[in-house]
């Protein structure tokens, strides 16, 4: 713990006050390339917590949200109709309600991807059987 106590009271805050930071915007035309190399660590440093912090709160890569809801299933009708007996479920059955499911109109857990993809939420639609 006192190595840490070093580093923070007398390591950082020497090293700080040994950076040629200029004191007027005329300064940093006056550094040298030696005084440049020096800066890229703490530079670098910074940009990456920035750039950390920003990943953080706005994450990239999050595909754009489809206008369709339906990628896939039946797109050769004009409306996508299942019908299915009540008699034929047997304990319990979970219906997709993602429109992703490779077991259509059964839920086979592909909203777990599409709800992570997307900040999504939907989940099945479970029907019991009453005894």
């Amino acid at each position: 713990m006192e190595s840490v106590s070093h580093l923070v009271k007398v390591s950082v805050p020497n090293y700080l006050a040994g950076l040629p930071i200029p004191d007027s915007i005329g300064g940093w035309f006056r550094l040298g390339l030696r005084d440049w190399i020096s800066l890229v660590p703490p530079t670098a440093l910074v940009a990456g917590i920035g750039y950390m912090s920003y990943r953080s709160f706005c994450p990239l890569g999050r595909p754009a949200p489809s206008t369709k809801i339906n990628p896939k299933i039946k797109k050769d009708v004009n409306k996508v109709v299942d019908t299915l007996d009540v008699e034929n479920i047997t304990e319990k059955v979970a219906f997709c309600r993602c429109w992703r499911s490779e077991n259509w109109p059964y839920c086979d857990g592909a909203h777990g991807k599409h709800n992570q993809e997307t900040g999504d939420n939907v989940g099945p639609v479970v029907v019991t059987k009453n005894k």
